[in-house]
């Protein structure tokens, strides 16, 4: 009689897409789209070409009416998903139906109010149904992550923590030690958005980072192409694209949705190339 073998733990893919890219001498391109936008089909679609353009992962963001740090093209890309629907059940689905044919990891960006209104239990066994590697939850302070955290590592799901370059090198130490799968670091103080030019102290806050933790570490906001993507990948782990991406699927809204997902391909590839 055989042994029953243990199922991998959900964050296992995203370790092991991590220690790949090292093995490879590369770096992470973890991309944003926004769940239901322009629909579910589309965003399935959207991570599917993502997927095979050479993304490392993605973090799917969740639709929300009252985002805490994304700039104007993710904001109305939540208000058209929301005007149009989406709901919790919609994004979970779109996000299974994707996992299950994607290679790379897929994360829920998402506001801690949608966790804690709908359950944190119910809200990491649906992510765990889904096929989601873990979270990303930019509003959660430390002090009040403990339930979710537990949660989290029973179910086998990563929960990034953010760092940003206002937050006190003594927090930041304890957000790093805290954090599981990677530590998202914020490029700028503000909010998401395209930019032109890394700013600075940017190296020299990844380089004191990487001496605190053993995740690695991604950084994003602000990001947008090849050169900036090349910049950051030298001294980080990966590097996130959101804005954009969003942008261009936006902007596309009007087009066969086959050219579309070709300017999306072609995008990634270009910024995957870029990450060595």
């Amino acid at each position: 009689m055989t042994a029953t073998t243990a199922a991998a733990p959900p964050i296992a893919k995203l370790q092991a897409m991590f220690a790949a890219n090292r093995a490879a001498g590369r770096k992470a391109l973890a991309p944003f789209v926004t769940a239901g936008d322009p629909d579910a089909d589309t965003t399935v679609a959207v991570l599917e070409t993502l997927d095979k353009a050479g993304a490392s992962l993605c973090e799917l963001g969740v639709p929300y009416s009252d985002p805490i740090a994304d700039g104007p093209v993710i904001q109305a890309s939540y208000t058209r998903a929301l005007g149009k629907g989406l709901t919790l059940a919609g994004v979970f689905d779109a996000a299974q139906r994707a996992s299950a044919t994607c290679t790379m990891p897929i994360l829920a960006m998402a506001s801690y109010s949608l966790i804690f209104r709908r359950g944190i239990d119910r809200f990491v066994a649906d992510a765990v149904t889904a096929g989601l590697a873990g979270f990303v939850v930019p509003d959660l302070p430390l002090e009040e992550s403990d339930d979710l955290d537990a949660a989290c590592r029973k179910a086998g799901l990563a929960l990034v923590r953010l760092v940003t370059p206002t937050t006190p090198p003594d927090r930041a130490e304890a957000i790093a030690r805290k954090s599981t799968g990677f530590l998202y670091c914020v490029s700028v103080a503000g909010v998401t958005g395209a930019r032109t030019e890394l700013p600075p102290g940017l190296v020299d806050r990844v380089k004191w980072l990487k001496t605190k933790t053993d995740v690695p570490i991604l950084v994003g906001f602000g990001i947008s192409g090849p050169e900036q993507v090349r910049a950051v990948a030298a001294v980080a782990d990966g590097v996130i694209v959101g804005s954009a991406l969003v942008r261009r699927i936006a902007e596309a809204a009007d087009q066969p949705r086959s050219q579309m997902l070709a300017d999306v391909a072609a995008y990634t590839a270009s910024l995957t190339a870029a990450c060595g």
